[in-house]
């Protein structure tokens, strides 16, 4: 059982299963905005429009009765029990879909173009950044320069190497600091200073 629930915490807390579960929740979020923009915005104006040219009921009257079913008056149909073709509501989901597929299409364009861009951009950092040894570095290596992974991987190691060589020189020049610091006067001075206060302390303590 305790091996039960932890399979199911590593299913949950999986990384594509949160990606999900966060895309169906904004999925769900952004197909309420369409919907009422179709049928608040869009299709009130559709209707307007269908009543100019003639058509009084708009696209809730577009409908194509199979087999009628009449109110008790004979006259009136009554489409809660007739068969019929309902088209206004088909052209409703057609409009759903086509906003749905337009905005997603905007969407994804931008964020190739983007990623487009990104690649461009790291690629053209990367070839101005190149040198003569790098090139020899890499092809002794083995790694191809379109290889832009691989490439990267190369810089960000030969930055932590610099950083580390950076940390380094500073810490021997901080040493280097600390020792000339100790042929000052200054320091010498300071070192007598506290010799003597160190033996004045240690007498009156041998008086004791």
């Amino acid at each position: 059982m305790k091996k039960f629930f932890q399979d199911f915490k590593k299913f949950i807390t999986r990384g594509n299963i949160i990606d999900m579960a966060v895309g169906v929740i904004v999925g769900g979020a952004f197909s309420a905005i369409v919907t009422a923009l179709t049928n608040q915005i869009i299709m009130p104006c559709i209707n307007a429009l269908l009543a100019l040219i003639g058509g009084k009921e708009g696209l809730a009257g577009a409908v194509t009765i199979l087999r009628p079913a009449y109110q008790a008056d004979g006259i009136t149909i009554d489409l809660a029990n007739s068969i019929y073709i309902n088209w206004g509501s088909f052209i409703t989901a057609v409009l759903n879909f086509l906003i749905i597929a337009f905005t997603l299409f905007l969407v994804l364009k931008v964020a190739m173009k983007s990623s487009e861009m990104f690649r461009d951009y790291t690629k053209k950092a990367l070839k101005k950044r190149m040198t003569k040894e790098d090139k020899a570095e890499l092809k002794a290596r083995g790694i191809s320069r379109k290889d832009q992974e691989a490439v990267k991987a190369y810089f960000a190691e030969k930055d932590a190497l610099e950083a580390e060589k950076k940390a380094l020189e500073e810490a021997k020049a901080k040493e280097a600091e600390e020792e000339a610091k100790k042929n000052t006067t200054e320091y010498l001075l300071k070192e007598i200073r506290d010799l003597l206060a160190e033996n004045k302390e240690l007498k009156a303590k041998s008086k004791k």
